[in-house]
């Protein structure tokens, strides 16, 4: 899987909320500036090239659908920011985030409890 751009990203965005759309539906969901449609169809093709994104034909459009899941990009997206930035060191990264955010002890026990949850 190889990281997406901006624009590419806020584009799948829309495709993960939306599950299936055209082109013409994901333009106003985007954020302003809104981009031309043509450039819109650009970046979709190019999504698809990638293998993010496939289609179904409706007569003569492309109704579009995502191939990979927001979860599994989720996952690449934060396994290359802990590699890049936190020297492939989670630990290091919470800690990072508790320091910037000022969590309180009451959201790092939250944390701590979410974490054993899903452990099992």
């Amino acid at each position: 899987m190889i990281k997406l751009a901006k624009r590419e990203e806020q584009i799948m965005q829309v495709f993960w909320d939306l599950n299936k759309a055209f082109i013409r539906d994901i333009i106003p969901l985007l954020p302003d500036p809104k981009p031309h449609y043509n450039s819109v169809a650009t970046i979709v093709k190019i999504l698809a090239e990638k293998g993010f994104l496939s289609f179904e034909t409706a007569g003569n459009m492309h109704c579009f659908f995502p191939i990979i899941s927001r979860e599994e990009y989720q996952q690449f997206a934060l396994k290359d920011i802990v590699s890049q930035y936190f020297d492939n060191s989670y630990p290091r990264m919470l800690a990072f985030f508790a320091k910037e955010q000022k969590l309180s002890d009451k959201e790092l026990d939250e944390i701590v409890s979410i974490i054993k949850k899903e452990k099992i």
